[in-house]
């Protein structure tokens, strides 16, 4: 048996990663995280005419129907190149929901347009996803939603919003209606605005199913993507460690020479490189795999926010704090590991998920 990527995958990588190392440059990444929306706008162009935006969706309507694994190899280069433009919500958990719990009627209004990059949809499940508190739910009464969700993904420049009730129903609202106030919340990582939903009898659009699996399905999706960024962020930190390390010199000698630098740089690798296989088993479980799907997200994104912590902060020891600096540029790949850590569920709490999954409960205090 063969472990590792087709021909088309490993086209589809150096697709996406040739044309992001062309484009992208920390100037242009600077620029974007000052800006208000996060979002570079050309950058997301030229992404959609290399088929970003429909990977998942069906070819009956306009996208690549590819797999989560094929979604998780794009978004390995989007960490490794920081790219600005949203990804894990509007490409990803989005389509699916649509897929999963659309009617055909909602599928045929609205996947062509995100197959295109025509419309963007933020996502609000943290109130499904990451233990927000019980003040932070909606309430679905005949379908006009009141309450709040905070922490909602690609939401600032969104052409709708992608909510679940308290009773796991599904809904869509397009931005501007009647009762729906957005709130741009500071973020660690300016390319990755958070929105808070206000919600005052907003008028709601369910989705045709009412399955709580179909949630489910998209937080699962969305971890694997976020965790394969993190991935990309990391593996780039690493790489800008070692470079730095054989041109920095210090007493008359590469840095890099000392044992001390050898070893940090070793730990890292060791530490990132099965991280590679965990993200990549977590997408293809996802899809052919129903019976681990649930566990091997929860362990793919908790381990990855974990090495990614370590992977980043070990990469500014060695540059020796200048990561801290604007110069270097490696704070932006520390913020959207940091960012991605926090979203969709921390480290600990899908630990914990993943300890009553499989049969464990915590003792009585």
């Amino acid at each position: 048996m063969f472990f590792g990527l087709s021909e088309e995958q490993l086209l589809i990588q150096e697709s996406f990663r040739g044309h992001l190392t062309r484009s992208i440059d920390l100037d242009r990444i600077r620029k974007t995280a000052k800006s208000e929306s996060g979002t570079d706008t050309p950058l997301r162009q030229e992404l959609n005419d290399l088929g970003l935006p429909g990977l998942l969706i069906s070819e009956d309507f306009g996208g690549s129907g590819l797999q989560l694994i094929d979604a998780a190899i794009v978004a390995i280069e989007l960490g490794r190149s920081m790219a600005p433009v949203p990804f894990a919500a509007t490409f990803i958990m989005a389509p699916l929901a649509l897929t999963l719990a659309g009617s055909p009627a909602q599928q045929a209004e609205w996947l062509p347009r995100l197959a295109s990059g025509e419309t963007t949809i933020g996502v609000a499940l943290a109130n499904y996803a990451s233990g927000t508190r019980r003040s932070d739910s909606v309430i679905n009464q005949n379908n006009r939603l009141n309450g709040k969700i905070p922490f909602a993904l690609d939401a600032a420049t969104a052409d709708a919003f992608l909510i679940a009730d308290t009773d796991g129903q599904l809904h869509l609202l397009r931005t501007g209606a009647p009762g729906v106030t957005v709130e741009v919340l500071p973020s660690i990582d300016g390319t990755r605005p958070l929105c808070t939903l206000h919600l005052e009898n907003a008028d709601a659009e369910p989705l045709a199913k009412n399955s709580p699996e179909a949630i489910e399905a998209i937080i699962r999706a969305g971890r694997i993507i976020l965790a394969a960024e993190s991935f990309g962020a990391a593996e780039e930190m690493l790489d800008r460690a070692v470079a730095y390390a054989k041109e920095r010199n210090q007493f008359g000698r590469a840095i890099g020479s000392f044992q001390a630098i050898k070893h940090l740089c070793a730990e890292m690798a060791a530490e990132l490189q099965p991280c590679q296989s965990l993200v990549w088993y977590a997408a293809y479980a996802f899809d052919h795999l129903p019976e681990d799907a649930a566990l091997s997200a929860l362990l793919a994104k908790s381990h990855m926010d974990e090495v990614g912590r370590f992977v980043s902060r070990s990469a500014i020891e060695v540059h020796g704090g200048m990561g801290y600096t604007d110069l270097m540029g490696l704070h932006f790949w520390f913020k959207r590991i940091g960012f991605n850590r926090a979203q969709l569920g921390g480290p600990e709490n899908l630990r914990a998920a993943a300890a009553r999954l499989q049969g464990f409960v915590a003792p009585a205090a």
